[in-house]
Formats: C-alpha cells, sequence, structure tokens
C-alpha cells in the first residue's frame, strides 16, 4: 500500500518550524548544488527565512553575474510585450525588482567589507572567500602592471636623460678642442719677444801712420 500524498501547510510550532526550514534549507543548498557540478549549470539560489535572515548559494560565477544574465533576459522577454502594457504597470512591476536587487548589491558590499557574516553559512563563506581570492589576484595583477609600466617608463626617461647628457658632454668638449685650436696659432703673436740689439763686434782702433819726409827744427835766437 502506497503512502498517502501529505499535505503541506504551515507548521504552527516555531521551535519545529525552525528546524524543519534549517533542514529543508540544507537540502535545497545540496540540490542546488548537485544540480550545478552534474549538470554544468549555473544555479543562483536565495531563501530569506522568517526573520529575514538571507541565505543563498551560487554556483562558480557570482551571484551578480547570474542576476545580470536574468536580468537580460527578462528584459528582453519584456521588451517583447513592452507595447501591450502600460507604462504605469510596468514601473510598478519594475519597482520591486529594483529594490531587491539594490538590497543584494548593498548585502553584498557588506559581506566583502567583512560585516553581517554570521548569518552565512560554511558553503556561503567559502564561495565569498573563493570571490574575494579571485577578486584579490585580480587586484594585484593589475597592480603588479601598473608597477612594471612605471618602472618601465622610468627607465626610458633615464636612458633619455643620459643620451642627453652624454650629447651635452660631448658637445663642451668639442667647443673645448675648438677655442684651444684658436689660442695656440696667436701665442706667439701676443706674447711680447724683446730682442736686444746685437752689439757690433769689437774693433780695434790704430792710429793712423804719419810719415813725415823731413824734420823740422825751430832755432830760438836771443838778441
Amino acid at each position: 500500500m502506497g503512502r498517502g500524498r501529505v499535505q503541506l501547510k504551515r507548521i504552527e510550532n516555531k521551535i519545529s518550524r525552525q528546524v524543519t526550514f534549517s533542514k529543508r534549507r540544507s537540502g535545497l543548498l545540496k540540490k542546488a548544488n548537485e544540480i550545478s557540478v552534474l549538470c554544468d549549470a549555473d544555479v543562483a539560489l536565495i531563501v530569506f527565512s522568517t526573520k529575514g535572515k538571507l541565505f543563498e548559494y551560487s554556483s562558480e560565477s557570482s551571484m551578480e553575474s547570474i542576476l545580470e544574465r536574468y536580468e537580460r533576459y527578462s528584459y528582453a522577454e519584456r521588451k517583447l510585450n513592452a507595447n501591450d502594457v502600460d507604462p504605469m504597470e510596468n514601473w510598478t512591476l519594475e519597482h520591486p525588482k529594483l529594490m531587491s536587487r539594490i538590497e543584494l548589491i548593498q548585502r553584498n558590499i557588506r559581506h566583502y567589507t567583512g560585516q553581517d557574516l554570521d548569518p552565512l553559512s560554511l558553503r556561503e563563506l567559502q564561495s565569498l572567500e573563493q570571490q574575494m581570492d579571485t577578486a584579490l589576484k585580480r587586484i594585484r595583477s593589475r597592480k603588479n602592471q601598473l608597477m612594471h609600466e612605471s618602472i618601465s617608463e622610468l627607465q626610458k626617461k633615464e636612458k633619455a636623460l643620459q643620451e642627453q647628457n652624454n650629447s651635452m658632454t660631448k658637445k663642451l668638449k668639442d667647443e673645448e678642442k675648438v677655442q684651444s685650436g684658436k689660442i695656440q696659432p696667436n701665442s706667439g703673436q701676443n706674447s711680447a719677444t724683446f730682442m736686444l740689439p746685437q752689439q757690433p763686434p769689437p774693433q780695434s782702433h790704430q792710429l793712423p801712420n804719419l810719415t813725415i819726409g823731413y824734420s823740422l827744427s825751430l832755432t830760438h835766437t836771443q838778441s
């Protein structure tokens, strides 16, 4: 005899309801993980308890990416029927979804900053940790890229300055050589050289020889 179908209704006992919620929630998260792994499907599961605590599961891709895909898909579906829907009615339908999305984004931001982690299960914490590790790797990769680009730019500037310095040094040396070449030929002209007049060689002065052919005698006669 087969078992009769159990009628589903709200559990009146508060403690029993909480225990059942905890068990069913764990089973639901497990089933979501199984279908994600076995079927390679992107799965997003969101559950709010009666106290307002949020429990979620997402496959390898983040919850945000799955919700964005859902938004794009549902937007395409709504766009096909946009002409048949009153704009005011369309806004009325969109408002709760937008508010829910804003709340989800704000909650994820708090989780990424290490806040409101108590309601998260072990698997949810592991998923959050994996997302943070992935984000950290991307941040480090981008930082290293910027550092390498900065170092490369500094090396280029250093090389350009070195070439400019070498060019200026060579130019100064060439100018010094030119100036030195101009000064050396004029050095003999500019320097005063005093030449003493040469003394004629000493000559022997000989008195002329006078040859007198006669002798003159003077006789003084006394009277």
